[in-house]
C-alpha cells in the first residue's frame, strides 16, 4: 500500500488477535486494546491474549465435518490462530485440542513482538477516531456494551455460556477409568472414560436435578443458553435419557474391566500436552461449587478427584448482525466501525477466528481499492458469513458452522455420503477463491509461530 493506514482493534481474544495479525502482516499500523489485567472478567484467569476460557478444543479436525472444513479453510488463508493451535495441539481423537497455556503464550508473543502492532492494556469506553474493529467477544465490558447500544439504537442480546471443570490427572483412579476414543478414532485412546452402570447413572442424575445452583442475578432474568453448550442440569431437566444421548453417551466404547459397553460414561480430555490436567467433556454447569465437588465425586474413578477449576457460567453479548451490519460487518449507521468474532453472532473459537480474518481482509480491500467478493456460499466460511448478513425476520441467535447453513446438494445421496459430498464441493470452491483473493490483496505467506 502506498498510503500508510492505521486501525484500532478493541479486544485481544481470538478474533481480535486474528484481525490485528492479518492487518499488520500487510503493513497496516494496528493499535490493539485489551482491558485485562487493568479490568478483569468473571471467566478469564490470566492476562494473556487469546486465552481460552471454556473448552481447550477447537472441535473436530475432520474435513468431512463443517467445523473441520473451516479449519482447513483457515489454514489456507494463513490464520495466526490455526497455526498456533496446530503448533500446540494435544491428543484428542479427531478433534483439534490445544495446550491452552502454550497456545495463549504463542499468540501473545506473536502479537506483542510484531513491529506493526502496539498493544495497549486499558479499557475502551469511547471509540477512537479512524477505522475501529470491535472484537470484544462474549465478555464485552458493560461500559462498551452500553456504547454499542447507543450506536445501534438497540438493546444488546445475550445468552449464557458455561465452563466445564478441570481435574488433576494424578487424582483420577485409573483402576476404574479406562483410556479409549469412541470407535478408536484418533490415536485410539485419547480420552479417559468414567463408566457408569444404570443404578449409578440414575443416582447421579437425581443428585444433578436436585443440586443447589448459583442464584440468578437481576441482569440474568430471561436467561437463554446456547443449545450447543447447555449446562448439564439444563440437559438433565429435558429428560431422563438426555445426558446418555449427549455428553454421557457410551456408544463406541468398551469397558475393558467388564468387556461390555457401559450404561453411560463421563469422558475426560487432556487439557495440556503433559497430561497433568483433564477437562470434563460437556460438563459445563451452574451448580454451586460445593455441590459440584460432592456430585462429581459420585462419578466412578473421580471419588477423590482434585479440581483445578470448577464449572461456572458467564454472560455472552452479541448484536443483531443481519439488521445492524452490512456484509463485511460494518455498522450501517457508522461504516468506519466494524465488528468481528462472537459479538457478531458467530459461535465458537474457530468461527470467531474466521470472522476476524474475513473482517481484516475486507478492510484491506478497502485500503487497496480492491473489490472483495465474499467466499462462495458452498464453503464453510461462506456459509458462516451468510448467517450473519441474510435478512432476518425472527429472533437472531448465535450459530456454530454446520452443513445446515450450506446450500443443498444438487443430488440426493445416502446420509453417510452427504458430508463427504458437501466437503468435496467446498474444497473445489474455496481453493480458487482463496488464491485469487490472496493475490489481489498481495497477502504474505502463512505465519510461522515460535
Amino acid at each position: 500500500m502506498s498510503e500508510q493506514h492505521s486501525v484500532t482493534v478493541v479486544g485481544g481474544g481470538l478474533a481480535g488477535c486474528e484481525v490485528a495479525w492479518q492487518l499488520a502482516q500487510s503493513g497496516v499500523e494496528v493499535t490493539l486494546y485489551e482491558m485485562r489485567p487493568t479490568r478483569t472478567t468473571d471467566a478469564h484467569q490470566t492476562d494473556r491474549l487469546a486465552e481460552l476460557v471454556c473448552s481447550n478444543s477447537f472441535r473436530s479436525d475432520n474435513p468431512h465435518n463443517a467445523i473441520g472444513l473451516l479449519h482447513r479453510e483457515l489454514r489456507q488463508c494463513g490464520s495466526l490462530i490455526l497455526s498456533a493451535a496446530d503448533e500446540h495441539a494435544v491428543p484428542a481423537g479427531d478433534a483439534l485440542a490445544v495446550d491452552r497455556e502454550q497456545f495463549a503464550k504463542a499468540v501473545t508473543g506473536a502479537v506483542e513482538n510484531h513491529s506493526k502492532i502496539t498493544l495497549c492494556r486499558e479499557e475502551i469506553t469511547a471509540l477512537p477516531a479512524g477505522p475501529v474493529i470491535v472484537a470484544t467477544g462474549p465478555l464485552t465490558s458493560p461500559a462498551l456494551a452500553e456504547l454499542i447500544c447507543s450506536l445501534t439504537d438497540a438493546k444488546s442480546l445475550a445468552f449464557f455460556d458455561a465452563i466445564a471443570p478441570i481435574l488433576d490427572a494424578d487424582s483420577i483412579n485409573m483402576d476404574v477409568v479406562f483410556a479409549q476414543s469412541r470407535y478408536d478414532k484418533g490415536e485410539g485412546a485419547d480420552y479417559l472414560n468414567c463408566p457408569m452402570d444404570k443404578a449409578t447413572y440414575e443416582s447421579f442424575l437425581k443428585e444433578v436435578l436436585a443440586a443447589e445452583q448459583v442464584p440468578l442475578h437481576q441482569f440474568e432474568d430471561g436467561i437463554q443458553h446456547f443449545p450447543g453448550c447447555l449446562p448439564i442440569e439444563v440437559m438433565a431437566k429435558q429428560g431422563w435419557e438426555t445426558l446418555r444421548y449427549g455428553p454421557m453417551k457410551p456408544v463406541g466404547l468398551t469397558d475393558p474391566n467388564s468387556g461390555e459397553q457401559p450404561h453411560a460414561v463421563v469422558q475426560l480430555r487432556k487439557e495440556n500436552r503433559a497430561g497433568t490436567a483433564y477437562n470434563m467433556v460437556g460438563f459445563q454447569t451452574k451448580m454451586k461449587y460445593g455441590e459440584q465437588r460432592r456430585i462429581f465425586r459420585m462419578i466412578p474413578g473421580l471419588e477423590e478427584v482434585i479440581f483445578h477449576r470448577l464449572g461456572s457460567v458467564h454472560r455472552n453479548t452479541f448484536i443483531n448482525s443481519p439488521r445492524l451490519l452490512d456484509e463485511w460487518m460494518r455498522l450501517k449507521t457508522m461504516n468506519r466501525v466494524q465488528f468481528a468474532g462472537q459479538i457478531t453472532g458467530v459461535e465458537g473459537y474457530v468461527e470467531s477466528t474466521a470472522c476476524g480474518l474475513m473482517v481484516a481482509w475486507a478492510l484491506l480491500a478497502d485500503f487497496k481499492n480492491v473489490t472483495l467478493d465474499g467466499p462462495p456460499l458452498d464453503t464453510a466460511m461462506g456459509a458462516m458469513m451468510s448467517h450473519l448478513r441474510e435478512s432476518y425476520t425472527g429472533k437472531f441467535q448465535p450459530q456454530n458452522v454446520n452443513f445446515g447453513l450450506f446450500p443443498p446438494l444438487n443430488r440426493r445421496l445416502p446420509k453417510r455420503e452427504r458430508k463427504a459430498a458437501y466437503a468435496q464441493r467446498a474444497v473445489e470452491s474455496f481453493q480458487p477463491w482463496c488464491n485469487r483473493i490472496r493475490e489481489s490483496l498481495d497477502l504474505p505467506d502463512t505465519p510461522t509461530i515460535r
